[in-house]
This record gives C-alpha cells, sequence and structure tokens, in this order.
C-alpha cells in the first residue's frame, strides 16, 4: 500500500484533518442539494417523484466506480473495512436496519440530515445528535450492547473458507472479474439515475450525487490510503452517521484522554460544511420544537436510530452508499431493511 504520510504528522491527525476538509465538501454539498434520504422514499411514495432518489442511486454508482478505480490504482484493501468480513451479521442488519429506518420516520431525517438540519439552526437536530451519539454509545459499549451480543451476534453466519461477504468472492471471480462486475453495477446504478429526464436535466441532482459519491470515494482513500501508518492496524472507513456520533460526542468529553481520528472530523467537517452552506445561502434560523408531542418523537427515533444502527453496522450513507459500493451482501440487506422500516415507520405517521 502506498505510503503518502507526511512524516512530520501522525497518521490519526492526518486522518482527522482530510476526514475534517472532505466532511467540510459533503456537508456543503448535500445541504445545497437538499439531499435527503427519507425525503427521497417520501417523494416517491407519496409524489411518485422518484428523482431524488435516482440521485440516491448515482452517489452509489460513483462511488462504487472510485472504490475500483482505487484498489487497482492505489492498492486499496477493503478487506480491512467492516462490510467485506466473511462474517454476514444477517440478523444485525435486518433488525438493526428496521430499527433504524422507522426511528429515521420519526425524526424526520437519519444522521447525517441531522448534522445538516443542524447547521442550519435547529434545535431539534441538536437533541437528535446528543441522543443518537449516546444511544450508539450504549449499543457499542453499554447497556443496549449486552442485547445486542446476546441475542443478535450469535444468529451471525460464518461464511469461511469464503473470505469476504462481498458478490464477486461469493460468486467465486478473481481480481479482474470482480472488478469488471463492480463497474458494470457501478454503471447500472448510474444509468438508472440518468434514465429519468428530471434527474438528467437536474444539475443540483447530478451534481449533488456525484458530490457525494466522490466524498464517499474519498473517506475510504484517506483512511486506506494516505493516512496509512504500516505501523497502525487501523480500520480502513469512509462516512458514517452513527458510531461516529458518538464517538465525537466522547472525544468531545475526553479529548486530553482519547486519540482523535476520521470518524470525528469527518463529523465536525459536515457539521461545519451545512453551517457554510446554510449562512451563505440565507438559510440559518434558530428552530426549537414545537411541542412536548414531537420532542418525545424525536428523542424515541433517534434512540431508535443509534442503537438500530449500530446493530445494523450503519446508516443510509455508511451502509447506503459506502457499504453498497463495496458489493457487500450484508450491506444490501441493511439498505432494504433501513427502506422497509422507513417505509413503516411513514404509514404511521402519515397514513394510519
Amino acid at each position: 500500500m502506498a505510503e503518502l504520510l507526511p512524516h512530520d504528522l501522525a497518521a490519526n491527525l492526518v486522518r482527522t484533518l482530510l476526514g475534517f476538509l472532505a466532511g467540510v465538501a459533503l456537508g456543503f454539498a448535500a445541504r445545497r442539494g437538499r439531499f435527503c434520504t427519507l425525503g427521497a422514499i417520501e417523494d416517491a411514495v407519496y409524489a411518485r417523484d422518484t428523482r431524488r432518489l435516482r440521485a440516491w442511486a448515482l452517489a452509489i454508482g460513483v462511488a462504487m466506480a472510485g472504490l475500483v478505480l482505487l484498489a487497482g490504482a492505489a492498492d486499496l484493501d477493503l478487506s480491512r473495512t467492516i462490510y467485506v468480513a466473511p462474517r454476514l451479521e444477517w440478523a444485525g442488519a435486518l433488525v438493526g436496519g428496521l430499527a433504524f429506518g422507522l426511528g429515521m420516520a420519526l425524526v424526520g431525517t437519519c444522521g447525517f440530515g441531522m448534522l445538516l438540519r443542524l447547521g442550519g439552526g435547529d434545535l431539534k437536530a441538536l437533541l437528535g445528535f446528543l441522543v443518537l451519539g449516546l444511544s450508539a454509545l450504549m449499543a457499542m459499549r453499554g447497556l443496549t450492547g449486552v442485547a445486542r451480543v446476546s441475542l443478535i451476534d450469535p444468529l451471525a453466519l460464518d461464511l469461511a473458507p469464503r473470505t469476504a461477504q462481498t458478490l464477486p468472492v461469493l460468486i467465486g471471480l478473481d481480481p479482474a472479474a470482480a472488478a469488471a462486475l463492480a463497474l458494470a453495477i457501478a454503471g447500472g446504478f448510474a444509468a438508472l439515475a440518468l434514465a429519468h429526464e428530471g434527474t438528467r436535466t437536474s444539475r443540483k441532482l447530478l451534481l449533488t450525487g456525484v458530490a457525494i459519491g466522490l466524498s464517499v470515494t474519498a473517506g475510504f482513500a484517506i483512511t486506506g490510503v494516505v493516512g496509512v501508518d504500516p505501523f497502525e492496524d487501523a480500520r480502513v472507513e469512509s462516512f458514517t452517521f452513527i458510531a461516529p456520533l458518538g464517538e465525537t460526542l466522547l472525544w468531545a468529553a475526553l479529548a486530553t484522554g482519547i486519540a482523535i481520528d476520521f470518524p470525528v472530523g469527518a463529523t465536525l467537517g459536515v457539521l461545519a460544511g451545512a453551517f457554510l452552506a446554510a449562512r451563505t445561502g440565507g438559510e440559518f434560523f434558530w428552530e426549537a420544537p414545537d411541542d412536548a408531542r414531537e420532542t418525545k418523537r424525536h428523542v424515541f427515533g433517534a434512540f431508535l436510530m443509534g442503537t438500530g444502527g449500530v446493530a445494523a453496522l450503519g446508516c443510509t450513507i455508511g451502509q447506503g452508499v459506502g457499504g453498497v459500493a463495496t458489493l457487500s451482501v450484508g450491506s444490501f440487506l441493511a439498505l432494504a431493511a433501513i427502506s422497509a422500516g422507513a417505509r413503516i415507520g411513514l404509514w404511521v405517521l402519515v397514513e394510519r
């Protein structure tokens, strides 16, 4: 793997600083492009408008193609991500994904969307951020984590002797054929997006989809190529907004005792980018919950997202873009469950 690390700066600081810069670009682009996964699902269900869903597909296609190019040109090792391990956590993907999707509907957005809204002055998003981050920490290392480890983790499938849970590995393709398959699927996602005239002619949607896909690719490049230290065993990861929100809260409380790394830099960068977009676009307004009922819905929804997102190993960006871009079977399961949970939540809130 290429070593592009400056000799006078620690690897974790390189990953943090570059993660912050990439996060600023991602937050700015998503806020300006009004990228919202739940909003895209709502548009498709109630307005029969699939343009924002197609922009999401474009982001997946761009990220997938970017990973193929990184693997070929920079020797990116995706086996060090949580998405492709040869242990298929299907129960976590399904149960956690459903809980995350339901919570997303109750809150009105995902963890990524919370940061975008918080950058615009939404205090409801601040409340959701705090609850989601705390519940994610609980699901990773606390009380709800005990239930997850006892009830969900034992159901995982060991796919050995397969070395990964990606489609090419499960099919048995060699590296060249695997890259060709990934590029073909990436082209399919891009074609799905561009087949719709409304998406094809919307510069904002196209630029937003491409920007999100490139940002996810950049995250993998930062943690898997540029910020690599050969003397440490750091995980290769990209943008995701469940565990990193909890890690950001933990770092804020214990900064002198724990090292900062990419997840915290990326989270703060997205928040800064969203704030920059809101201020320069005249969209920054302080906003508070309307009443106790709305506050209760946000708290419960954020708890479901934090707890379910840890079980599902990610969110609509982490699993839905980054994970799917690796062709992980678990990521496809998680994305399907998140979408189903969001649809159920919308039915409860709107149609019931």
